[in-house]
């Protein structure tokens, strides 16, 4: 008998896509949680925008690795296309991300990302905690730019 899965699990973990429910994030972007730590704090992410969505401006409190498999993340620092690896170390500051076409991407978090709106005020923190309430439909977010 198959569980479901469970992204808070402690220990082993092997996970497939198909056993993972999309989450909206906001418009144009959805994710699916596939782990979260709540004792390191870390998160993984696999994310799916569609063009012209955006994530608002935001600073890493944690530093953050990816993976895009399928389109291009554009974003200030630059362009990731796909087979493209990417680091962002804590502190870094991001204006915009967006994607023009179809983009697939694994995110690795260790720890938070503070997304603000345009004056700098925090809007919100999202870090493990934050996508446990997620995917729990405790509460819902858009990290949009549109909505910031």
């Amino acid at each position: 008998m198959e569980s479901a899965h469970n992204p808070g699990t402690t220990g082993d973990l092997i996970v497939n896509l198909k056993d993972v429910p999309f989450l909206e994030l906001g418009t144009g972007t959805r994710i699916k949680l596939l782990r979260y730590s709540e004792e390191t704090g870390d998160w993984v992410l696999w994310v799916s925008m569609q063009p012209g969505a955006t994530f608002a401006p935001h600073w890493h409190l944690g530093h953050g690795q990816y993976f895009v498999t399928k389109g291009e993340l554009l974003y200030d620092v630059g362009s990731a296309p796909e087979g493209t690896y990417g680091y962002e170390p804590i502190g870094s500051r991001h204006n915009e991300a967006r994607c023009e076409v179809p983009t697939e991407y694994l995110f690795m978090g260790h720890g938070a990302v503070a997304f603000t709106d345009d004056e700098g005020e925090i809007r919100f923190v999202l870090n493990h905690e934050f996508l446990r309430d997620l995917s729990e439909q405790k509460l819902s977010a858009d990290i949009s730019k549109q909505s910031a």
